[in-house]
């Protein structure tokens, strides 16, 4: 099952433009609070030259990409934590996704109406990180309580699971009444409190939604502002409308257009590749019957379970994985040349699988 983004933000800040531009699903974007009330979901392939080659070198019958799931949700406003607006809707399905892009409004339209006094996208930024921590200690303050409670009942007999998770619902309380979210902790404690699903665990990237005029501009005052605080890295400057005409046009007409504003790619690229790293994913790929497949997982997974999200039989019958390099594949064209030359590997299922491998399972049934 792909894993899934959730757009955030202030109500028209252009989450569902965005959304539109990344989907083509039509979902209704109006100048106007609140105009998404229920979530919209849409698939998003991702773009992969590695999958383009190995399909124009084998020649399959069919070629599948990996996808990610984006949700567009809807708009934040003070007070959310409390309910206000449409906060518990927009609190409940936040905890579904895992991860979040908050759109910021960094444009100036009159006809657009704005919850906040002004544009000003710092600012809009604390407000919805403010109440996702709230959130998250009205969370951490039942949880510490529960799990408290099993402690006290029977301290002999309770797990070290749950005393390592409430000493780290302690720590995480901690830290959010001092304006830290969970995210700033170790992967390790975050590990400890998962099950939790605080909100404020979840990885952020911020897209700072520019006019059509600054699309391709190097120097925005409210972008730089953004820059300052969470860091470039964290932080991609965006036209929404820009990238939802683009996706209005042929293909043979985006590069012209693109290079009209001064682009060299489209801000989705960048949005989707950016959004696989925050989730942090690998691609590995499989050729079986004459069908070429990309699939994702995260970072640091063993070959065995990865081959349990292609069936849970490959995972449960697991024998031996057959991995293959690449540029190895691309450059003699065959697995039988391959094996010739030495340069298949024979992995067991503790193998950490590797961003870019060929994979062939072999397992019983």
């Amino acid at each position: 099952m792909s894993l899934s983004i959730g757009i955030v933000g202030l109500p028209n800040v252009g989450k569902s433009t965005l959304f539109n531009a990344l989907t083509q699903a039509g979902a209704e974007a109006s100048p106007y609070p609140f105009c998404t009330v229920d979530r919209n979901v849409g698939m998003v392939e991702i773009p992969d030259e590695r999958l383009l080659r190995l399909n124009d070198l084998l020649k399959p019958v069919s070629c599948t990409p990996t996808a990610i799931q984006f949700i567009d949700i809807a708009g934040l406003v003070r007070g959310a934590s409390q309910g206000e607006g449409l906060g518990n809707r927009f609190l409940a399905h936040i905890r579904e996704v895992d991860a979040v892009v908050h759109v910021l409004r960094c444009f100036d339209e009159e006809t657009v109406a704005h919850v906040e006094e002004g544009v000003v996208p710092l600012r809009d930024s604390e407000v919805v990180e403010t109440e996702l921590m709230l959130a998250d200690l009205e969370t951490c303050e039942r949880g510490i309580a529960r799990l408290g409670h099993l402690i006290r009942s029977d301290a002999k007999r309770v797990s070290r699971e749950i005393v390592l998770e409430h000493e780290t619902m302690l720590k995480a309380q901690e830290g959010l009444k001092a304006g830290r979210p969970v995210r700033s902790m170790t992967p390790e404690e975050r590990e400890a409190i998962r099950g939790n699903q605080l909100l404020t665990a979840k990885p952020v990237l911020y897209v700072a939604n520019v006019n059509e005029a600054e699309a391709g501009a190097s120097e925005n005052a409210r972008v730089a502002a953004l820059w300052e605080r969470y860091g470039p890295d964290r932080v991609l400057t965006i036209s929404a409308r820009i990238e939802e005409e683009i996706g209005q046009l042929p293909p043979e007409d985006r590069r012209a257009f693109l290079a009209d504003l001064d682009l060299k790619e489209t801000g989705l690229s960048r949005l989707i590749v950016a959004g696989f790293r925050l989730l942090n994913l690998i691609t590995f790929y499989t050729i079986a019957n004459q069908k070429l497949r990309a699939w994702q997982v995260v970072k640091g997974t063993k070959v065995a379970e990865a081959a349990g999200k292609i069936h849970s039989d490959m995972e449960r019958g697991f024998i031996r994985a057959e991995v293959v390099g690449f540029e190895d594949l691309v450059e003699h064209r065959t697995m039988a040349e391959l094996h010739h030359r030495g340069l298949v590997r024979t992995e067991g299922r503790e193998h950490e699988v590797q961003d870019g491998k060929v994979i062939h399972i072999l397992f019983h049934v």
